[in-house]
């Protein structure tokens, strides 16, 4: 199966073992894995800030380079959420419209492409840890994946998952909101983390590196040694 990879901008730049981790798990699954470096953002930042024609401007450039693709997978439900259901409001009147929906029918979270379209769920990953799993608001609502990052989880050896209280609750993040509203997005954050804590846990893990951006700075604040991984970063390990 022929699968092009979407690698967001923040992973891009902040946390590109990520991307690398994903591609060693797609190809694990017996995806042959294709890149195309042209690709930019996915336009959420600025459809977040109101720009919307700039934003369309952007994510018709995610269209172009996607256009024929077989699937399109990223490791990011946030970015994924995005173009499933905010491109149709912006190109409804669009005279490539069927074009943009063609693309965004094949646009997968990682997780949820392994478990709803290969059908697989043990990659054969070993992780010695006891971990706690975040829903990001925008994996839980935007792409209604909930047990498909648990059930790849359960699969790995040597993992112990452990859910922790109020695991649905936003983290604070919400990309500007953490800016505009800090006390409220450290708080938020700050619960979560000693839900996380209560676990005992040693790893929070997510579909999203932003929530987990987030986390992360709070948990380095607070001098606590939990720690922050990816999904697919456990999913890559032998």
């Amino acid at each position: 199966m022929n699968v092009q990879i979407f690698v967001p901008c923040f992973i891009d730049q902040l946390y590109p073992t990520v991307a690398f981790n994903m591609v060693k798990v797609l190809e694990k699954a017996g995806c042959t894995v294709q890149y195309n470096a042209n690709q930019t953002c996915c336009g959420q930042p600025a459809y977040n800030a109101g720009f919307w024609g700039e934003a369309k401007e952007v994510c018709n450039k995610f269209i172009k380079d996607f256009k024929g693709a077989e699937y399109i997978v990223a490791p990011s439900a946030s970015c994924v959420g995005f173009v499933r259901n905010y491109y149709d409001k912006l190109f409804e009147n669009s005279s490539n419209y069927k074009e943009v929906q063609t693309v965004t029918n094949k646009v997968f979270e990682l997780s949820e492409f392994l478990v709803n379209v290969l059908k697989v769920d043990d990659l054969g990953a070993t992780f010695n840890a006891k971990v706690t799993y975040h829903d990001s608001c925008a994996g839980l609502r935007e792409c209604k994946i909930k047990n498909e990052p648990r059930q790849l989880l359960s699969k790995v050896k040597g993992l112990e998952l452990i859910e922790m209280n109020d695991v649905e609750t936003c983290c604070g993040f919400g990309g500007s909101f953490a800016v505009k509203f800090e006390n409220i997005s450290v708080a938020m954050a700050d619960q979560k983390i000693n839900n996380a804590l209560a676990t005992e846990a040693e790893y929070i893990v997510s579909t999203d590196m932003s929530c987990l951006m987030h986390i992360d700075g709070c948990i380095k604040h607070k001098g606590s040694n939990l720690k922050v991984l990816h999904l697919a970063d456990i999913l890559a390990n032998e």
